[in-house]
């Protein structure tokens, strides 16, 4: 029983003795207070009073906040009191709120945790604190949890995920993290629809996975009777919207996949995807550099960023280096190792790096791009023109048709972004898809795309030439608020399962 905690239980039996006293302990019509930065701004003017005049009671304030801190001195008490803009200090006495409260409920019934409101007038300390001095006080909501110890604060990371609002409340500073984050969401929407794409919505649940090489999540629709899959990725049904008109739209909404959890990796994520009619590949990375000044500008962020021990520089233009050459160049990768099958699968063993036989040059090829040069791309850098056979969905370039017009976007060591010149040959595509299909029934890969005929129907009646790309947005706002876990930019991260433990440790209670 989540309510057994005898800290609990002491709560509780305080919440009653409020309503003995004819107090409710959630009251409903409450306005918000003064907020504490305004209060704090407004009367700043009382610290150049003279000393013997440090207050203004011909002011009145009213404050709302969470009690964050208490020291009762006897007859007379100082506290603190958190908003979502700050701390206050608040001073209340025995003679100088209604007759009896001090005793019977401030001193024993209030507490730490508790939301309160505190009415007054300011004046400063003799430390110089500028503080509410009250004349009447109530409780707002009580809380029946004790918050953890203040001096160690919450400092078990998994707890903290687990029970955001308790970190937020905790840490008030990690929701800097998530203001940034709602910045950064509106600042892409406002870029694209300044630039006159429309934003859509598009289906969650898939009759077939597709969009992306991933491991989808399954489930049932009941009425349907059939397996649903939530989306990997949104990409076949805005495609499905260029064949039908719409020349320039996005979205941005969450994806899942069924795959490893870490530093990078959550189960649902935020991506924008976005797909622009008579446009290639070339033109959306000159996109995503506008995109990123844009939002350097309106951040008010500097081009050069700390990342960890790493300063990451953001001036456009980003750097372009095609795949192959990034092998060899970055990667350290012998050149005839980088295009051939069978010394490239020997180079990839002499480095304890264990692959299947029966992969395709490809695939080798990004296996040695992902131990060889992934890590070392600092600065944002594009990759450029791609294997064609880990590119089931892109254009081949014309000039060798083992190559896609396709890049991704890295900086930190991590990927950003993937886009490319969209494949519109609706026979090339059903052979791509064919491919994948019999590349799952050879080696049972989990990851690769279902045959999606619907989609191949709907190339079939024509779509214009197209450019398509996703930028991940949690990714993101981790170069930008220097995190190096997307749990520190989600507000509710996928967690294990929790093991038992007591309702409240000893570094948690008060």
């Amino acid at each position: 029983m989540i309510f057994e905690n005898q800290y609990i239980q002491e709560r509780i039996k305080k919440t009653e003795r409020l309503r003995e006293e004819g107090i409710n302990p959630y009251p409903n019509q409450v306005k918000k207070g003064t907020p504490s930065k305004q209060f704090l701004e407004e009367c700043a003017y009382i610290k150049e009073l003279d000393a013997d005049e440090k207050k203004d009671e011909n002011k009145t304030y009213t404050l709302t906040g969470r009690l964050k801190f208490v020291r009762i001195m006897g007859k007379a008490a100082f506290a603190k009191i958190e908003d979502s803009e700050g701390l206050v200090q608040i001073y209340y006495n025995r003679d100088e709120l209604p007759e009896g409260f001090y005793n019977t409920v401030a001193k024993k019934l209030f507490e730490v945790g508790d939301i309160i409101e505190a009415k007054g007038y300011p004046f400063v300390t003799g430390t110089g604190e500028l503080t509410l001095h009250c004349k009447e006080m109530r409780i707002v909501s009580k809380a029946i949890s004790p918050l953890p110890e203040k001096f160690h604060g919450l400092q078990d990371h998994e707890l903290r995920y687990r029970q955001r609002y308790l970190d937020m409340i905790m840490n008030p500073e990690i929701k800097e993290n998530f203001i940034m984050r709602s910045k950064i969401v509106s600042l892409v929407r406002r870029f694209f629809e300044d630039k006159t794409f429309l934003e859509v919505e598009t289906p969650m649940l898939h009759p077939i996975p597709g969009g992306a090489n991933a491991r989808p999540f399954v489930t049932h629709h009941n009425a349907l009777d059939v397996e649903r899959y939530l989306r990997i990725a949104p990409e076949l049904y805005l495609k499905r919207l260029i064949v039908g008109g719409m020349e320039a739209v996005f979205e941005i909404n969450r994806n899942f996949r069924n795959e490893g959890m870490d530093h990078t990796h959550n189960p649902e994520f935020t991506m924008i995807e976005f797909y622009w009619a008579y446009k290639t590949y070339i033109e959306l990375m000159e996109i995503t550099e506008e995109l990123f000044d844009y939002l350097f500008d309106n951040l008010g962020l500097e081009r050069k960023l700390p990342y960890g021990d790493l300063e990451i520089d953001f001036a456009t233009p980003f750097a372009k280096i095609p795949y192959i050459e990034s092998l060899t160049s970055i990667g350290g990768v012998p050149a005839d190792v980088a295009t051939d099958k069978e010394k490239a699968l020997a180079y990839l063993a002499e480095h304890n790096v264990k692959v299947a036989s029966n992969l395709t040059l490809g695939y080798l090829q990004a296996e040695l791009f992902d131990e060889f040069v992934e890590g070392k791309l600092i600065n944002p850098t594009y990759i450029t023109d791609f294997p064609v056979d880990i590119s089931p969905l892109a254009r081949r370039s014309d000039d060798n048709p083992d190559i896609a017009e396709r890049f991704e976007l890295f900086m930190a060591g991590k990927e950003i972004a993937n886009g490319f010149s969209e494949l519109n040959d609706p026979i090339d595509q059903y052979e791509r898809f064919k491919g994948q299909v019999d590349a799952k029934e050879a080696t049972g890969d989990d990851e690769a795309m279902h045959m999606d005929t619907d989609y191949v129907k709907a190339l079939s009646y024509g779509m214009t030439p197209t450019a398509g790309e996703g930028i991940g947005i949690d990714r993101l706002v981790m170069m930008l608020t220097n995190q190096h876990s997307i749990r520190d930019v989600l507000l509710f991260p996928a967690m294990k399962p929790e093991a038992p433990r007591p309702e409240y440790t000893e570094d948690e209670k008060r």
